[in-house]
């Protein structure tokens, strides 16, 4: 179990500057991904008129998953977010295998969410389409947002505090000024699904809500963090479940059976009213995938660092800048790698895995904050303590469990590849730190 003394190693040289709305807003901007700005459509092609049936069952499973990670969070306020939960729950294997599954679906999204925004900017100008060109706008976006990281944590939550506003704009004009528009009879228009298709918008709704787990990476920066981290967590979780329902009512609304056939739902949707607003819809686009990488940037290289200062990684990625007190080669690590995902393209084939580590991860989260409170583990002054948190482990942890077997076998055999070979690193890792 991580200790008091442990936890102050592993955050030594970091400043606690990070404040409830800079971290809320850190989740928000995460979540609120580039993902929900064509989501919609894919959700409609799985579940049809029931979409907002499959994102109802989605944000009740993450509610749970929320709860227990807000009280965990009050628990284990340490570098690495869930990687330290696990950790101080279940021993040093199950903290390693959790935060490389953590840090890999974190360094795999950002490959493709930068990818992503290059392939979006040539599609408004074409000569940025050539291989070259496009690694250039890959590098060029990626070491921008790496610069703002590197200069303190209070300028990349200033930066993060920023673009999640504007990027909440153009989306909140969508459900506003959408919900003007809607049919009626378009909400039940669409062809109903069968189980399957249910399951699989599941999977997909899953998708969009994750990434809190990445903004609770910095957690070893959070001011005040027995009270920060659950008012920031519930907080942001809240509003953004309560957002996609929204969007997605909105869209379905506006365009009926065609919203599945959709590339660009939310730009067509608000299209079908003027032309300018779905221009608008695109700005937000990219403007979404730049802001969830400087929250991806802000939270990830935190993992590196803190496997690094518990002797699993060089000591280099532990190292903190006297100067702005960030650990500057866990964040410029962290980006490079990013930068070869992006410009190689290769996340696309791993979206599912993906998801499915964060269902581990997630069940993992769930039953740490049980045997927190079973231990009594409080690092840092007066934990969150939940009613009811043994119903919500075990809502949090079958509904995980449940949304891994939605997916195919061998997507479910390459999750439990991931976890084998995060044992071998492990172990690998122990042998290398502790020779015979």
């Amino acid at each position: 179990m991580i200790s008091t003394a442990a936890a102050d190693t592993r955050d030594q040289g970091l400043r606690r500057g990070i404040g409830a709305f800079g971290l809320a807003a850190a989740i928000v901007n995460i979540v609120i991904g580039a993902g929900i700005f064509s989501l919609p459509a894919g959700m409609a092609r799985s579940a049809g008129p029931y979409a907002l049936v499959a994102y109802l069952l989605c944000a009740l499973a993450m509610g749970a998953v929320v709860l227990c990670f807000a009280e965990a969070g009050s628990r284990v306020p340490t570098s690495g977010g869930t990687y330290g939960y696990v950790e101080a729950a279940f021993g040093p294997l199950a903290g390693f295998v959790a935060g490389v599954l953590l840090w890999l679906s974190c360094v795999l999204a950002a490959g493709g969410i930068a990818s992503a925004f290059a392939d979006a900017l040539g599609g408004l100008v074409p000569m940025l389409q050539t291989p070259v060109v496009r690694a250039g706008v890959i590098v060029v976006i990626l070491a921008s947002l790496t610069l703002v990281n590197l200069a303190g944590v209070r300028p990349a939550s200033r930066l993060i505090a920023v673009t999640t506003v504007i990027k909440i704009i153009p989306l909140a004009l969508f459900v506003l000024v959408g919900a003007c528009f809607v049919h009626p009879a378009n909400l039940s228009a669409g062809v109903v699904p069968d189980a399957g298709g249910i399951g699989r918008a599941i999977l997909l709704s899953l998708f969009a809500f994750q990434g809190m787990e990445t903004a609770l990476g910095a957690s070893g920066e959070v001011a005040d963090p027995t009270r920060t981290l659950p008012r920031a967590l519930v907080g942001a979780m809240a509003f953004i479940a309560l957002f996609y329902i929204a969007i997605q009512l909105v869209a379905q609304g506006l365009m009926g059976a065609t919203l599945a056939g959709s590339h660009a739902p939310l730009a067509d949707a608000m299209a079908t009213i003027d032309p300018r607003l779905g221009l608008l819809l695109v700005i937000g686009t990219a403007v979404s995938m730049g802001g969830w990488l400087g929250s991806d940037l802000l939270g990830a290289p935190r993992v590196l660092f803190a496997f690094a200062r518990d002797g699993f990684l060089p000591g280099a990625l532990g190292r903190v800048s006297s100067r702005t007190a960030v650990p500057t080669t866990a964040i410029v690590t962290h980006a490079l790698i990013a930068a070869l995902l992006a410009i190689t393209g290769t996340f696309e084939t791993l979206v599912v895995l993906s998801v499915l580590s964060a269902c581990a991860l997630y069940a993992g989260g769930c039953a740490a904050a049980w045997v927190l409170r079973r231990r009594g583990v409080a690092m840092v002054g007066t934990p969150l303590t939940l009613p009811w948190l043994g119903f919500w482990t075990l809502l949090g942890c079958a509904s995980m469990v449940a949304v891994i077997l939605l997916a195919q076998w061998d997507e479910i055999g390459g999750l439990a590849a991931a976890l084998v070979g995060s044992c071998g690193l492990y172990w690998v890792a122990r042998r290398i730190r502790s020779p015979a």
